[in-house]
């Protein structure tokens, strides 16, 4: 059986959030009201002048997407997707571009799990080499504008449900599995694997990661350190 590796994607390998930008670009194009980016405006500027948390903004950013989605056409979203996929693919880490490409020679199945949507997911794990990629799917009706709603969103918001259903699916063994995680919301699907990677944590999964000895690894600059 082949062994696996799991990735979350936005803050492991991409450097960013593929939502926040993908938020950006759609008030950018007036697809969403100039106006929304006030809504994530205190929070983004307490993050940049470390006074709030990341997580506070990315969550402010995903509220003004799940509330304004609805009555997008799915073609100026997939659009819009592919150019921030195109202007930003090489925006990676080091540490996780290299342990994927070492992984692949390896011959390990590489499978993503992120809760960003899988569209956009798709073209920006395809050049990595990811063999599978789970993300969420805003669901589209007749007219293919999204109609608000997520497909199976209780099962996909459960990285570790979707990672046991893709060990099954696919024939995999987490016998010798790799994950690899940056925030708490990774926990459990990184207590599945062999080997748990927290990169870049934050204050959450970091001090679950000293509680359970998990490995840390941090990318500053041009340095990579490994804390324990």
């Amino acid at each position: 059986m082949q062994k696996v590796a799991i990735f979350d994607i936005d803050g492991t390998i991409f450097r960013s959030s593929l939502l926040i930008q993908i938020v950006d670009r759609l008030i950018e194009e007036g697809i969403f009201s100039k106006q929304k980016a006030q809504e994530f405006a205190r929070q983004k500027q307490a993050w940049l002048d470390r006074k709030g948390s990341y997580e506070e903004y990315i969550m402010a950013v995903v509220k003004v997407f799940v509330q304004n989605i609805k009555g997008v056409e799915y073609a100026d979203f997939s659009r819009i997707g592919e150019e921030v996929v195109a202007d930003q693919k090489d925006r990676v880490y080091r540490f996780t571009r290299d342990l994927i490409k070492d992984l692949k020679k390896k011959d390990y199945f590489l499978l993503a799990v992120s809760h960003s949507p899988k569209s956009v997911l798709d073209h920006f794990c395809k050049r990595l080499g990811f063999n599978k990629v789970y993300g969420l799917i805003y669901e589209t009706g007749p007219t293919e504008r999204f109609t608000g709603k997520i497909t199976e969103e209780t099962f996909m918001l459960n990285k570790a449900a979707v990672v046991q259903h893709a060990v099954a699916k696919e024939g995999l063994t987490l016998k010798g599995s790799i994950g690899v995680g940056d925030t708490e919301s990774d926990i459990p699907f990184l207590e599945l694997v062999g080997e748990p990677i927290c990169f870049n944590p934050n204050a959450k999964l970091f001090a679950h990661a000293k509680r359970s000895g998990w490995s840390v690894t941090v990318e500053r600059k041009d340095v990579i350190y490994k804390i324990q």
